[in-house]
């Protein structure tokens, strides 16, 4: 497997390709100018928000409402699969209630939520916590199915309550499951988040877009997306790191 600095050198290289082709184009056509826009001008619209400190608002308001999105459907899909996973009657009643639930098109429920939470930031998160818990608690609950009979057996066998159960084998088996969803889930967020603002706001990276687009502005929707993208891929990030800190037991791929 190439070392980790080869590969860091070759995606730096092919995004400084796509970059530089992508700025000729812009300059060569003014039809792919104002559809696709333009490096040069969307790193200014970004330098423009940055230093001028008109983005930490707006940059503000979406993070609040991605995390609390985040965090509070993490915390009940990790909850409720945990809990039907265990309860195979309770599981079995409303598997087909929660299926039905997961198969709705989620956005279609945010004009509702804005009428019954307003037009602030709850709204957004009740979005987003629709889109991240089924994306969770699936995994979860797939997690706990699938833990060895075999480990359960031993496990048993020397003692184990069910509450020991639940710390020393469940939870450990379904880690790796629940870690694989948190890194989706992550986009689902800022999904939640920018949709709700679309629809009903008065601040936030999805309004200035919204705005954006109504004036055909390109570069700046192009300029908003770039900057929720970073944000999801350092939220991603941090998960790694968690993921890497409490899977110490994972073997570690080989270079």
């Amino acid at each position: 497997m190439p070392s980790r600095w080869k590969i860091w050198a070759w995606r730096l290289l092919l995004i400084a390709v796509l970059l530089v082709a992508w700025q000729i184009a812009s300059e060569q056509s003014p039809l792919m100018k104002f559809l696709f826009g333009a490096p040069i001008a969307i790193a200014n619209r970004l330098w423009i928000w940055w230093s001028s400190g008109t983005i930490y608002r707006h940059l503000g308001i979406t993070l609040v409402e991605t995390l609390l999105s985040f965090a509070i459907g993490c915390g009940l899909a990790l909850v409720m699969g945990l809990w039907l996973a265990l309860n195979h009657m309770l599981g079995a009643v409303l598997d087909p209630f929660i299926k039905a639930a997961n198969s709705m098109p989620r956005l279609i429920l945010a004009p509702i939520f804005a009428v019954w939470f307003g037009l602030g930031i709850w709204s957004k998160v009740a979005l987003g916590v629709t889109l991240v818990f089924f994306v969770v608690f699936f995994n979860v609950y797939q997690g706990i199915k699938d833990v060895s009979p075999v480990l359960l057996a031993n496990a048993r066998m020397l003692g184990a309550s069910r509450r020991q159960l639940i710390e020393r084998v469940y939870i450990p088996s379904a880690l790796t499951w629940v870690f694989s969803s948190l890194h989706v889930s992550v986009g689902m967020a800022f999904v939640g988040a920018v949709i709700g603002e679309y629809l009903g706001s008065a601040a936030g990276v999805g309004y200035l877009i919204l705005q954006a687009e109504g004036t055909f502005d390109i570069d700046t929707v192009l300029a908003g997306i770039i900057m929720l993208t970073m944000f999801a891929l350092i939220l991603d990030s941090v998960i790694t790191v968690v993921e890497d800190a409490l899977l110490v037991w994972r073997p570690k791929p080989q270079n």
